[in-house]
């Protein structure tokens, strides 16, 4: 029989069911390859109730650094009886279907072109294990030493990796171990091991880390200088703020005093926190808020009164799959038109889109000097995939020298020199962007009336129609000067001159540039830009007026960045090509690759959305 043959290049997907305590057993497979030097990407795929439905752990691993999902299942281990009808028609030809044959397969989900291993590891768990909790949990430890064997994975790694998990925890030591053993010994016992699939040491890991983007985001406020968080809870943004208050634990306490330099709150609801981030941002702290698409479409008020009062805020969306409710627990970028038109009236919202981890550590800090800088709401834009799953990634950097931007602040002395009045909305630069005052920096001097209605230029209400064409003509000002001040696209030219290009962002990154070496190797050029802010600077509209197509990679249905591309800098929407997935997964490399050959070379093609490929479904 034809069997799939590799060494470090494979993609393996554990089929379990939640709540069972797979999740770690999953995650210590991906670490110990890790550990053993070689590039990995696991992704977590789980239900939205608690307990009991099935749910998928998918790893990457490729020595050549490639860490988006690339399309395809070569290992499926199945513990899962409800899905295994599923999980057997997934796996690529020649692959490796590994379950637990305590009770035989159907034949009728038999398949002639993949190789079957069969584990009894419910049977080998009663044997072994009295308490039903037990049996359980170390059936999952039970087939990760069986892998250890069938991919000839280093043990002692293995074990390496359970003694620091259970660190402080000396007993659960053995007893692990012991399950590793029983799994180990029964593959090697059974099988030609290892199978064509294997692993083999490397040093391709050098300082990069595993990280969770909400992780990066928490630890990123931070260092951006935040000290106030107002939440409510929501998936997949709830760990952005707790792994803000881990941090702050430890970086934010006074030596002095002991007392804390931070407060968190968690709100009644997510109008409520936005509003609390909007008045400490006001009186001068910097504050943040974290939510996801439902709470985003909460605070548009809110949102509306920071950009038209001018008050800095920072916002982190954790987007998922929508609307409504939708799929809480899958991953999609479908906020892009609600964060960068949020609010009613004419108001337009900065956005950043961060790939990795440490992105989401750098703009995370840096949002904080932008909103400070350009005086208004900026919304960094993540999604469940780069928040909640480890990335590899390389290390985070922090230059101590960096100072805070807080922008343009008139101090004590500025106002007690000035001899002219006071304007909060007086443009004196000519940029767009005001000089504003803390609450109470002046006795008599610099204070203002901060309002959500229309004033002039002195914070003064009128309905005057010249007062308000003036104020909105203003903040357009302040948007071209944001183009200065976002971070800048980045370009990816292809090997050869070439007239197509591609555009995409945030977490299909990674697919996408495995996606153009494929396509390169075939012999298809295609140019590329990775979008990280909004507004578009000119390097983004000098990219598409030199390419006669662009296809735009994204992870929504109606092609939300390609139409913020045609509003924003008036393209032909002949010209951008929407590639366009949108099943709540990841987006794979094959996926991306299917979809560029379908067009075709007349351009005729406007982009149409290819069925999804079964590599992508679960």
């Amino acid at each position: 029989m034809q069997q799939i043959k590799s060494v470090n290049d494979f993609v393996i997907r554990f089929a379990n069911t939640n709540g069972t305590g797979s999740a770690s057993a999953n995650n210590l497979f991906a670490k110990t390859i890790f550990r053993m030097g070689i590039p990995v990407s696991p992704k977590n795929v789980f239900p939205s109730n608690i307990q009991g439905l099935p749910t998928w752990y998918e790893v990457r691993v490729n020595d050549k650094g490639y860490v988006g999902r690339r399309g395809g299942i070569d290992i499926m281990v199945a513990v899962n009886p409800q899905s295994i009808a599923q999980d057997i028609k997934v796996v690529d030809p020649g692959g490796y279907f590994v379950f637990d044959n305590t009770k035989p397969l159907d034949l009728r989900l038999h398949r002639d072109d993949i190789n079957t291993l069969g584990i009894p590891l419910t049977d080998i768990s009663r044997r072994e294990y009295t308490d039903p909790r037990q049996r359980q949990l170390f059936k999952n430890v039970i087939y990760i030493g069986a892998l250890s064997a069938l991919l000839d994975i280093e043990f002692d790694v293995l074990k390496g990796l359970v003694h620091d998990q259970f660190k402080g925890k000396e007993k659960l030591i053995a007893p692990n171990i012991h399950a590793l053993e029983l799994g180990f010994q029964y593959a090697q016992e059974n099988f030609d091991c290892p199978l064509g699939i294997r692993v083999e040491r490397r040093d391709m890991v050098d300082d990069h880390i595993l990280m969770e983007g909400n992780a990066a985001l928490g630890l990123g406020a931070i260092y951006g200088g935040a000290s106030v968080a107002a939440w409510y809870p929501i998936t997949p943004s709830t760990s952005v703020v707790e792994q803000f208050e881990k941090y702050a634990k430890r970086l934010r306490i006074d030596p002095g005093s002991g007392k804390c330099n931070y407060a968190i709150v968690q709100a009644e609801d997510e109008l409520s926190a936005i509003g609390m981030v909007v008045g400490a941002s006001w009186n001068g702290a910097r504050s943040f808020t974290a939510t996801s698409g439902p709470g985003v479409s909460l605070m548009n008020e809110f949102l509306g009164l920071a950009y038209f009062a001018e008050v800095p805020t920072v916002l982190f969306d954790i987007q998922r799959a929508g609307p409504s409710t939708g799929m809480p627990t899958r991953s999609q970028q479908s906020d892009l038109l609600l964060a960068a038109y949020a609010s009613h009236g004419d108001t337009k919202q900065v956005l950043m889109f961060p790939s990795t981890p440490k992105e989401c550590f750098e703009m995370g800090a840096a949002s904080f000097d932008l909103a400070d800088r350009l005086q208004t709401p900026v919304i960094v834009m993540s999604d469940l995939d780069l928040g909640m799953n480890e990335h590899f990634s390389e290390p985070l950097d922090w230059d101590d020298s960096v100072t805070y931007d807080r922008g343009k602040v008139f101090s004590e002395q500025e106002l007690e020199e000035m001899a002219e009045r006071y304007g909060r909305y007086l443009d004196i630069d000519g940029d767009g962007i005001c000089y504003r005052t803390y609450p109470g920096t002046h006795p008599t001097k610099g204070s203002f009336f901060t309002r959500g209605s229309s004033r002039d230029e002195y914070a003064k209400y009128t309905e005057s129609s010249e007062e308000y064409v003036i104020n909105m003509k203003r903040l357009l000002v302040k948007w071209e000067t944001a183009k200065e001040y976002v971070p800048k696209p980045v370009i990816r030219p292809a090997s050869k001159a070439t007239k197509d290009g591609m555009i995409y962002f945030g977490t299909t990154t990674a697919s996408a540039e495995e996606a153009l070496d494929i396509l390169s190797d075939k012999g298809v050029a295609i140019d590329a830009l990775r979008v990280r802010g909004f507004p578009f600077n000119s390097g983004v509209e000098e990219f598409i007026a030199q390419h006669d197509r662009v296809f735009i990679v994204e992870q929504n249905r109606d092609g939300q960045l390609r139409t913020m591309l045609i509003n924003e800098c008036e393209i032909n929407p002949q010209k951008l090509k929407p590639l366009l997935c949108y099943d709540g997964l990841p987006v794979t490399a094959r996926w991306i690759v299917d979809a560029v050959l379908s067009s075709d070379g007349n351009n005729k093609n406007t982009g149409k959305v290819i069925p999804l490929s079964k590599e992508v479904k679960v």
